[in-house]
């Protein structure tokens, strides 16, 4: 467990070191996909952290997998930031009306959010080193995918300020490296850092900006985390450290400079302007694609004297990135109760890409309560991106996809329970839909008593000749194999009038059948990344009250679209050298 907060990416890097939790990865390696070639394979083993600490074309060493395990996440934060969580949530649920019984009681809660917020300071540690001119190639130049469009910084914390309140945003945005003095600024709309953006341009003016890498491991959490929109991420941060955190306004740019960083970009974003950005191999599990985004240009380049550059690879899930949500949703789990209250828990897969699908289990106490619910979740934050929602009112571990499927499904109707909602805004990472940004999103509820049981076993065969196989994933949901949607875009309706299937609840044309059926995790990812509900939904249609429901089955279009990006493969030449140099080693301290 953490003893005291971690204010470096080096000082996590020496606990984990003391943990046995840290692979010294000594040899000289490519940034160029090798480096995150060796991160694949170790965290596919679900190896140790790795320093290298002889990267070519760079100074500073990385570290990489440093949150790829639930230990690694105890060592870095301890529970400490949990228990403060339940007692917030249990105080606030307890306190009203305040008696001095009850204060007293949460005295102890008192000093420690005494510790909590921001210590301005007149210097600090990611001052101490400048590269002056500024040359972003003397950084560590990832390229993690062999269709990435170039190096990228694969863990940036990108702080910017409301032009109009000053009101700070801290978030993760990929940013690609794209020359000596400038960087992409993959900045979304829908995110903080999008609305400053939106409110310079409508002043025609630059939007200051900077990029942390490194420091606190409390920073990197709270750019991720999926906070009410009115809890700043720096007393997020200073929260989960157990102490304050140091930031000043230092410079010209008059904006927040978070100073124990390992490294600090700063710079300006200038108003309408863009550039091709990407593509970038992403948590989706496949590339998305080159478009025009903002642009960062960099006035100054600061960094530790001890800097240490973290990073990540992302790709289809797990990958470490798995620990830090499932982590930060179970973190944050007490106050949705508390910021919505008719939801119990909720959860987000990350097996999906995190926005894909999400799980609730929710109050029903009058008729369709709990479409106002889920309205109020698709209403909330990071959590308004979700594309599927599932709802019920039932006790069920809602972060077992089959027991929360299978909950439903014994209860839903399909004529009365399932809403599309067309013609929406979509996650911008998400290509399911008709453009970049739109789309549509679903709910299903099943809720109060069991109406059936679910249909056991396929018995076959298909009428269909292009329909090739079916395996069961679970009692009530089959997965059905086709030929490529190019060769058959009517198949999904086709499906839906099987005789075979019409017992099922829920099935899924699919371009791998059998590999989807094989867990919930893999089930998820072949399922939830390759449809847009307005789009791929096939069934008997049944409308009344201007609602349109389904008789029978639930048919959904999953195999890959024409227009889909590529699932993420690497370079085989690439595995195949770093498995030659090094596949004994990774194999072996895999093992220890």
């Amino acid at each position: 467990m953490a003893d005291k907060p971690l204010t470096s990416t080096r000082a996590l890097v020496e606990r984990l070191d003391a943990n046995q939790e840290l692979w010294r990865f000594e040899a000289e390696i490519d940034p160029n996909l090798e480096l995150a070639e060796v991160q694949r394979l170790v965290s596919a083993k679900k190896g140790p952290a790795i320093l290298f600490t002889k990267v070519k074309g760079t100074k500073f060493p990385v570290a990489t997998n440093l949150y790829g395990s639930t230990r690694r996440m105890d060592l870095a934060f301890g529970d400490r930031p949990k228990r403060f969580i339940e007692e917030l949530a249990q105080t606030a649920l307890n306190l009203m009306p305040p008696t001095p019984k009850k204060l007293w009681a949460a005295r102890g809660l008192a000093l420690e959010g005494i510790k909590v917020g921001l210590k301005n300071k007149s210097t600090g540690p990611v001052l101490a080193g400048k590269i002056e001119p500024v040359d972003l190639t003397q950084l560590p130049q990832l390229k993690s995918w062999p269709e990435d469009g170039g190096p990228f910084v694969t863990l940036p914390l990108v702080y910017t300020q409301s032009p109009k309140t000053g009101k700070g945003n801290l978030g993760m945005y990929r940013i690609q490296l794209f020359d000596q003095t400038t960087t992409g600024m993959h900045i979304q709309i829908h995110r903080g850092g999008g609305y400053h953006l939106h409110e310079a341009e409508g002043l025609n003016q630059p939007l200051p900006a900077r990029i942390f890498v490194g420091g606190p491991p409390a920073l990197t959490l709270a750019a991720v985390a999926p906070l009410p929109e009115d809890i700043p991420e720096l007393v997020f941060a200073s929260l989960l450290m157990g102490q304050r955190l140091e930031v000043g306004t230092l410079d010209s740019l008059k904006i927040r400079m978070a100073l124990e960083a390992d490294f600090m970009i700063s710079g300006l974003i200038p108003p309408h302007q863009r550039r091709p950005e990407g593509p970038f191999g992403d948590h989706y599990g496949y590339y998305s694609l080159q478009h025009d985004y903002p642009f960062l240009q960099v006035q100054s380049l600061h960094h530790r004297k001890d800097a240490i550059w973290p990073a990540t690879v992302v790709g289809r899930p797990p990958q470490e990135d798995h620990y830090i949500a499932e982590y930060l949703q179970e973190l944050l789990e007490p106050l949705f109760p508390l910021v919505m209250h008719q939801i119990k828990k909720v959860w987000a897969f990350e097996e999906s890409g995190v926005h894909s699908l999400a799980g609730a289990l929710v109050k029903n106490r009058y008729p369709k309560e709990a479409f106002t619910a889920a309205l109020r979740i698709l209403s909330e934050g990071q959590l308004s991106l979700t594309k599927f929602l599932l709802v019920t009112d039932q006790e069920v571990n809602v972060k077992d996809f089959r027991a929360l499927i299978t909950k439903i499904l014994e209860r839903a109707d399909l004529r009365t329970d399932l809403f599309v909602l067309s013609n929406i805004a979509q996650d911008t990472l998400d290509y399911t839909g008709p453009k970049v940004n739109e789309g549509s999103k679903a709910i299903l509820m099943g809720l109060g008593e069991k109406k059936r049981e679910l249909a056991p076993h396929w018995e076959g065969p298909f009428v269909e000749p292009r329909l090739l196989a079916a395996h069961l994933f679970c009692p009530g949901v089959l997965c059905v194999g086709g030929v490529p949607y190019d060769q058959a875009q009517d198949l999904g309706a086709k499906l839906a009038l099987e005789p075979s299937i019409q017992g099922f609840s829920w099935v899924v044309l699919l371009d791998d059948p059998k590999a989807a059926a094989q867990s919930n995790e893999d089930f998820v990812w072949h399922c939830f990344t390759r449809f847009e509900p307005a789009a791929d939904l096939y069934g008997a249609q049944r409308v009344e009250r201007f609602h349109v429901g389904i008789e029978g089955p639930l048919v959904i279009d999953a195999r890959m679209k024409p227009w889909y990006p590529k699932a993420l493969t690497p370079d085989p030449e690439v595995a195949a050298r770093v498995q030659e140099k090094w596949g004994q080693e990774i194999d072996r301290v895999c093992k220890g």
